[in-house]
Parts: structure tokens; C-alpha cells; sequence
């Protein structure tokens, strides 16, 4: 090692103690504590140990540093993931030190990439010249070969290099990772930070949110976590887009950005087939809208909306609307499409099945389960129920003085929950009365219910009634039962991160037999439910695509055995037979299928490698 002590071990070494220390002795000012240089470093620091020339302690921060007088450089500079800052560094100490880095770094020729990013940080967090510079807002690793520290900066948001955009990762990827990771990550960068000035930053964007209006589910989306990631790589300086910007130029170039977006989507379509999707919704001047959307697994591209109001319910002009929109994509790429389950769009499904040989028409399922748990509502036993507790809900939510009384009761907490499908909605509401029973019972015991005018009136009295009625209760138990293995699919099948196809054939078998479990030995309610079910689903969606699919998934085809679940196994062997002899015309390529189709089946050749049966349950089939 040199006089100046560049190497050795990175790291922090516990206080040692000060060779020849005496009273009134300063260790700082001895020069034989220090080396015979020029260096600025010297300044701030010296040897506490003068065996242990690696040791060198800041006097500042009187903390110990093991790594060579270099470490005194880096302590004072602040931002290296090897050192701690020193806390006691100033602005114009923090420059001095950096400039001696830079001119070290120069005589050894290793670039000046990583001091030019020191100087960044020092200019950003430059304060008053009184106080201490702020925390460093990146860490740069210092160990390591000259290759790879350089290498290690040029990733950096702040780096302006020819290489960056090539090297450093996009936003959008930044964001991609770390809602794979969870939210609650914490960075190296985010671990530099102090908890004020996060919440600064929190404060400016929430003020931004009250002041405009903007809805808090906006902080929800992907898009808004990419903006923030964008403007944090930018850096400070960065101005945002003008009113004539946003509306105009920016506005032309998000319809370019699209397009080209679309041809991607296009090469994924090409290569794995899609799923043409039409939406049919109602908007508040009672237009009947279509919105088209195509699915794959890179994810859901909007085609467009058109006003069918005038022709909704003639099936032949549905027909000739979603053959134009197979024919835009390409019939070759179309592997099914999805429309509501009314009668117009069935017949205009069937027309289209007629003509394309080579796609499927598939009812909604999530349309499909909203109306069996409509069929399900409508029985004697539940319907009562329901209307009861909707009377209850009704006259809660009407009255603001009662409704702040029921939320103070269940801490907060609404006895109405929305779902994505209106009936749905009726049955997770009965879910959250159940769960507040006791405290809706005790809002209606309390004093302020007796003496206020609404435990005078007939409806108020009914509901409290209603209440207070254990029949009730049972009947809200019974709605549960039958509801909730349907709900749990409902939420499979209108996920947006999972491929809901390979997951719903087999999501309603097992619903099934979770309804016949909830009711044990209520034969005579059960039965009715699971009518009802088998009525919709074999109807509607039991379709070959979805038993193909559930063939194809071997996390969950390989749970029915081949001795106890034959002729499960047999069936959806069949389905796949007649799925591939309709999308695949080519006869010899089917033969190569289905011989593939059986050895995968008996999990013989290579699907029967121990790597092919453990990635059974963990690999994506959609993949």
C-alpha cells in the first residue's frame, strides 16, 4: 500500500483507540499522523492507529473509516454505497473533495463520468453555506475495478453519456419491476432519503390532486407511477407541457405513439392468435355504445367504439359489424370472439362461426355468472332476503344523521359494496351486513336510535324489526352459501393480470362443489343452486375452447387422475381434438399435435423429465 493508504478493505471500522494519547495531546495535529502530501484529504483527517496505516479517522464526524485516506474523500463527498456520509460536511467541503476526486481520477485515466455525476448532486443539494449539505439523492458503489464502477454510473438516472439511453432502464420498466416486486420496496436511493423530504414530495402531489379534482383512484393506475419515474429520471429543471402543447403537438404525437402500438400488438397477434372482445354499454344520453378491444397475452389493445343504437338489436347487422373487425385484425390471428349473451349477439355468433371456420364465438363470462346469480336472487327463499336487506341498506344511506351513526359503529366501514356486476353487488352487500350484525344491532339498541323521530316511523320500525329477526340472519347465511364460490370466479374471470381462460373451466368445477359443501345437508337448496348453474354454464359456456384450454394447463389438468378422473381426462382430450382440427387446417399438423397431445397426456418422452413435471404448477401456459 502507499503513503496514502489507496486499497485495502472496504468498510467501517469500529473506534480505535489514539496511539499516545495524553491530556491536552490533539492526534490531528501530530504530522506524523499524516502523510507527506499535498493532498487536500489530510486536511480532515489522520491516522488514529500509526500501525494500522489502512485506519483513518474524519475528524469532523470523529468517525473511523477502513479503506485508505480515499475513504475521507468519499466520507466528506457523501452518495457511495461504501461509506456513510460524514455529518458534519459542508457544501464547499463536499466541492473541494470532489474536485481532488476528479483530478485523481484524471492522472489514472479512468473518465471523469462518475466525479461529473458527484458534481450534479453537489449543485442539487446545495443549501446555505452555513448548514450541512443535504443527503445525496444517489448511491454510487465505489469497490471494484475501474471497468466496473464506470460501468456503474453510466446506469444512473442523472447520466447524460451517448450510451445512457442504451444502458439505463426506461420508466416503463422501472414501474414493470417494481409492481413485480410489491410496492413496498425500498431502494438504495429511497434509503437516502429522509422521511422530509419524501413527504414534500407526497404534499406537492396531493395539493395537485385537491386543487384540480383529480380522483384518488388516478394514483392507482400505471400510468401515473411511469410519469412520476419520468420526471424523477429527468431531474430537477424539468418544465411540463403547455396548455397549446398538450392539445395540440403532444396530442399528435400520442396518436403516432398508438399507431405504432399497434403494430406491435400486431406482431404478438401474428404469433400467438388474440381474442376479439366487444363491449356493449348504455351511456347517460341513453346511446347504446360498442367498444371493441383485442386480447392476447401481451395484453388488451382498443380498436375503437362505434354508437349502434339505431341497429343494436338486428343480429345480422352485429354480425356484419364484428366480421369486419375479425377481417381488419386478419381471420388467420382470431382464435375466439366474446360478445354479451343476449339473443341478438348469440345469433350473430352463430352467423360468424358459419362463415369463419377458423374462430369461436364465446359468450361473456362474466355476464354468464351475473345471471346465474341473478336466477339464483330470484328464488323464493333468497329473494325475500334480498329485498330486506336492500330496504335496510336503502333506508340507512337516506338519512345522513342514522348514516354517520351506522359508520362511527363499524369504524368507517360501508355496509354497500360495488362490484363489477350489478347482482354481484347484491350479494356482497349481504356479505358485509353479516360481517357488522352485531354492530347494526347495536345502532339500533343505542339511545340515540330511541329518541330520534326515525324509530317513530312504520319503515323505521320494519327495519329494525328486520334487524333484530333471526329468520333474517339465516336467510343472509343461506344467500352466502349459495353465492360466494360464484363471486370467487367472478373475480377470476374479470382479472386483468391473469389469463382467465385456462383457470375457468376448472374455477367452476370446483365452485360447484364448494356450494355443495357451504349447505351440508340442505339437499333442497343446494340442488336448486347447482341447477341453475348447470343450466347457464352448459348453455353458454361450455364451450371446447375453455376445455381445451384447461387440457393445456397442466397445473390443473394433472389434478384429475387418470384412474379416478377418466372420463373428465376423456373429455377435455376431446375437446382439444376438435379445437385443433378447427384452427389447424393442415392435416399433418394436426397428426403432430395430437401424437404431442398424448405423450403430454401420459406424461411420457419429454414430458415426463423431472424438469417437465415440476414446472407443471409454476410455468404460465399461456407462455
Amino acid at each position: 500500500m502507499d503513503s496514502n493508504g489507496e486499497g485495502g478493505n472496504v468498510g467501517v471500522a469500529s473506534s480505535g483507540a489514539d496511539n499516545g494519547s495524553t491530556a491536552g495531546y490533539d492526534p490531528f495535529k501530530d504530522p506524523k499522523r499524516k502523510a507527506k502530501s499535498n493532498d487536500p484529504r489530510w486536511k480532515y483527517g489522520y491516522w488514529p492507529d500509526l500501525t494500522d496505516k489502512n485506519l483513518v479517522k474524519c475528524n469532523l464526524c470523529k468517525k473511523d473509516l477502513r479503506g485508505g485516506i480515499k475513504r475521507i474523500k468519499q466520507n466528506l463527498v457523501g452518495g457511495y454505497g461504501d461509506v456513510a456520509k460524514c455529518t458534519k460536511t459542508t457544501t464547499a467541503i463536499a466541492q473541494e473533495m470532489n474536485q481532488a476526486l476528479m483530478r485523481n481520477r484524471k492522472k489514472k485515466g479512468g473518465g471523469g463520468e462518475e466525479t461529473s455525476l458527484q458534481v450534479e448532486q453537489i449543485q442539487s443539494q446545495s443549501g446555505p453555506s452555513t448548514g450541512r449539505s443535504q443527503s445525496s439523492s444517489k448511491v454510487i458503489p465505489s469497490s471494484g475495478t475501474a471497468a466496473k464502477r464506470k460501468r456503474n454510473v453510466i446506469i444512473q438516472p442523472q447520466v447524460r453519456g451517448p450510451m445512457d439511453a442504451h444502458v439505463r432502464r426506461t420508466p416503463e420498466q422501472v414501474v414493470a419491476n417494481r409492481r413485480l416486486k410489491g410496492r413496498n420496496q425500498t431502494t438504495i436511493e429511497n434509503r437516502m432519503r429522509s422521511a422530509e423530504e419524501k413527504k414534500r414530495v407526497d404534499n406537492h402531489i396531493v395539493d395537485w390532486l385537491y386543487e384540480c379534482g383529480i380522483p384518488f383512484n388516478a394514483l392507482k393506475s400505471r400510468s401515473f407511477e411511469v410519469m412520476i419515474e419520468s420526471v424523477a429520471q429527468y431531474g430537477s429543471g424539468y418544465r411540463p407541457p403547455t396548455y397549446h402543447e398538450a392539445r395540440v403537438s403532444l396530442l399528435k404525437s400520442a396518436k403516432e405513439r398508438t399507431a405504432e402500438m399497434k403494430k406491435t400488438y400486431e406482431g404478438y397477434w401474428k404469433q400467438f392468435g388474440c381474442t376479439l372482445m366487444s363491449d356493449g354499454w348504455t351511456d347517460k344520453k341513453g346511446r347504446h355504445l360498442i367498444n371493441f378491444l383485442v386480447n392476447c397475452p401481451e395484453g388488451t389493445y382498443f380498436m375503437g367504439s362505434i354508437d349502434a343504437s339505431s341497429y343494436v338489436q338486428d343480429a345480422n347487422t352485429l354480425f356484419q359489424l364484428l366480421d369486419s373487425k375479425v377481417e381488419e385484425i386478419g381471420e388467420e390471428y382470431v382464435v375466439q370472439v366474446v360478445t354479451d349473451n343476449a339473443a341478438n349477439h348469440k345469433a350473430a355468433g352463430a352467423l360468424l362461426m358459419e362463415k369463419r371456420t377458423r374462430l369461436y364465438w364465446t359468450p361473456c363470462a362474466t355476464h354468464c355468472i351475473d345471471l346465474m346469480l341473478e336466477d339464483i336472487g330470484n328464488l323464493k327463499a333468497y329473494k325475500k332476503v334480498i329485498v330486506k336487506a336492500r330496504k335496510q341498506t336503502t333506508f340507512i344511506y337516506r338519512h345522513t344523521r342514522l348514516l354517520d351513526a351506522m359508520r362511527a359503529k363499524t369504524n368507517g366501514r360501508d355496509l354497500v359494496r360495488a362490484a363489477v356486476t350489478r347482482f354481484a353487488t347484491s350479494f356482497l352487500t349481504l356479505q358485509s351486513l353479516l360481517r357488522h350484525k352485531d354492530d347494526l344491532r347495536h345502532l339500533f339498541i343505542s339511545d340515540d336510535w330511541k329518541h330520534s323521530n326515525l324509530a317513530k316511523t312504520e319503515a323505521g320500525k320494519k327495519v329494525a324489526e328486520t334487524v333484530f329477526a333471526i329468520t333474517f340472519w339465516n336467510g343472509v347465511e343461506d344467500c352466502i352459501r349459495a353465492s360466494k364460490a360464484l363471486i370467487v370466479v367472478l373475480r377470476i374471470v374479470d382479472a386483468d393480470e391473469k389469463p382467465a381462460l385456462p383457470e375457468v373451466y376448472v374455477a367452476m368445477e370446483e365452485a360447484k362443489k364448494m356450494i355443495k359443501k357451504n349447505f351440508g345437508d340442505k339437499d333442497r337448496l343446494w340442488k336448486k343452486v347447482i341447477n341453475i348453474v348447470n343450466r347457464r354454464w352448459k348453455c353458454q359456456m361450455e364451450r371446447p375452447l375453455y376445455a381445451a384450454a384447461l387440457f393445456l394447463n397442466p397445473g390443473k389438468f394433472f389434478q384429475y387422475s387418470e384412474a379416478e378422473d377418466y372420463q373428465m381426462r376423456q373429455t377435455l382430450q376431446t375437446a382439444f381434438n376438435q379445437v385443433t382440427s378447427r384452427l389447424v387446417p393442415d392435416p399433418s399438423l394436426q397428426d403432430k399435435i395430437l401424437h404431442q397431445a398424448g405423450e403430454y397426456r401420459n406424461a411420457r418422452g419429454l414430458f415426463s423429465s423431472s424438469m417437465a413435471i415440476r414446472q407443471r404448477t409454476t410455468m404460465n401456459p399461456s407462455k
